[in-house]
């Protein structure tokens, strides 16, 4: 495939710098660092222009914060002039990355998502009888960086791009050569993109009928357990290959239903699964109570209760919101 060139002048564009800083400010209009950016901001995306075309770019000023839901996680928040910046990459090179992808690939890319990798399991669940689970241990911590700047030089051609794109990666690490920031945009596409060959591999030549990828959450659908296991076999070792370690796997059929992003799958429903059910509750209150206290708006509300009540609606879950909201 034609590897892609001359990328930074329309990255560098102010027109498409524009469209970053909108995309870049989104629910964070009142933040002190973004009103700063405002009051300045043609000074401030004439300084992010040329620091483009030169290749120059500031990164790595990252606040760390620790979140535990549903896992214990680092994230790790860019300053606001690098998130404009990171949407200005992502706005002009987000198609080369769409073109790596198979169709079965769903985090991270426009028309897919979440809710649509549950939709493809569950239908698969009626014309497979065994499914296999797999993710990664610590998946954006263990991404090595030699092995994702090689792949990115198999895309793109543009010298000055690839300079940024390696500044943005040599930015942070868990250790020497190892991680990706989580809460970066920039993250989320390396990531994604790093498992790519992955797919292409269990769906070119392990030839898996059906095979769900939401970043490093995988599902593996097989008519018999035989052919299951013998997928494991070839993907573990080849995560060993691209120095990635697999969790142990869950293998699982149609009657006993397997977890997957936030639900318990099962032929003929979805339910929400132990966590989650508890996530919504525990959520649901402590809106309530910052709406109550005027701690949020109404606005403000509405934009975290809406997506909140979303996830659980799709799933088999209409009496527990009813006792929630109800109670």
């Amino acid at each position: 495939m034609k590897r892609a060139g001359n990328l930074t002048e329309s990255i560098a564009d102010l027109s498409n710098l524009q469209l970053a800083f909108v995309k870049a400010k989104r629910g964070k209009q009142c933040a002190k660092e973004v009103l700063c950016f405002t009051e300045n901001i043609d000074v401030e995306l004439e300084k992010l222009k040329n620091a483009i075309l030169s290749g120059e770019v500031s990164v790595g000023k990252y606040h760390t914060f620790e979140i535990y839901d549903p896992k214990q996680r680092t994230i790790c928040a860019a300053a606001f002039d690098e998130r404009v910046l990171h949407h200005s990459l992502m706005n002009v090179c987000n198609r080369y990355f769409e073109r790596q992808f198979i169709s079965d690939t769903y985090a991270t890319r426009r028309g897919k998502g979440q809710y649509a990798a549950i939709d493809t399991a569950f239908k698969a669940f009626s014309r497979y009888d065994y499914i296999l689970k797999l993710d990664f241990r610590k998946y954006f911590d263990s991404v090595p960086h030699a092995n994702l700047k090689r792949k990115l030089l198999r895309i793109f051609k543009d010298k000055t791009l690839l300079k940024i794109f390696f500044k943005i990666i040599d930015s942070y690490s868990v250790k020497p050569g190892f991680g990706l920031p989580i809460g970066n945009l920039t993250s989320q596409y390396f990531a994604n993109y790093y498992l790519s060959d992955l797919d292409h591999y269990a769906k070119e030549v392990l030839k898996i009928p059906c095979y769900v990828r939401y970043m490093d959450d995988i599902l593996v659908f097989e008519a018999s357990m035989e052919k299951l296991k013998y997928d494991f076999d070839c993907i573990n070792a080849f995560a060993v290959k691209n120095v990635l370690v697999l969790k142990p796997p869950i293998f699982s059929n149609y009657i006993k239903g397997i977890q997957f992003l936030g639900y318990k799958l099962f032929r003929h429903k979805i339910l929400l699964n132990r966590r989650s059910r508890h996530r919504f509750v525990t959520r649901y209150y402590d809106y309530e109570r910052n709406l109550h206290l005027g701690i949020w708006s109404q606005a403000e509300y509405q934009r975290h209760i809406m997506p909140l009540v979303a996830f659980t609606q799709h799933s088999y879950s209409k009496r527990l919101r009813h006792k929630v909201i109800s109670g």
